[in-house]
């Protein structure tokens, strides 16, 4: 790996979900773009493989927190879509709380503060 290129991390279990609800936030769109728009957004540090992202939409899907149809893509071929619910939506909330006390948590240890002076 060169200098040039960022390291790409690994993705925790359960980020992946995440990662999709919040990206599904912004409309409805089909996997690939999902894909794509996670690695642009984390400035190609997340990669989303294929073989994570569909057993994941599918396991949203089976929850209840997104929905899939069948719809032409911009290039002209047909493609899963795949929608927040509103249940999606609550579940987001519930996991950006929760992802945001663990990256406070995470602050905490990494980076201590003398809290005794």
């Amino acid at each position: 790996m060169s200098l040039d290129s960022p390291q790409r991390v690994e993705l925790l279990q359960g980020t992946l979900d995440l990662l999709i609800l919040r990206t599904l936030l912004a409309g409805p769109t089909h996997g690939h773009a999902i894909a794509k728009h996670i690695q642009r957004t984390s400035e190609d540090l997340l990669q989303v493989e294929t073989g994570s992202l569909y057993p994941a939409l599918h396991r949203l899907e089976a929850k209840g927190w997104i929905t899939a149809f069948w719809e032409l893509s911009d290039k002209g071929k047909r493609a899963r879509f795949y929608n927040l619910t509103a249940l999606g939506r609550k579940q987001l909330v519930a996991e950006q709380s929760k992802w945001q006390a663990f990256a406070r948590a995470m602050g905490l240890v990494l980076n201590p503060v003398d809290r005794e002076g």
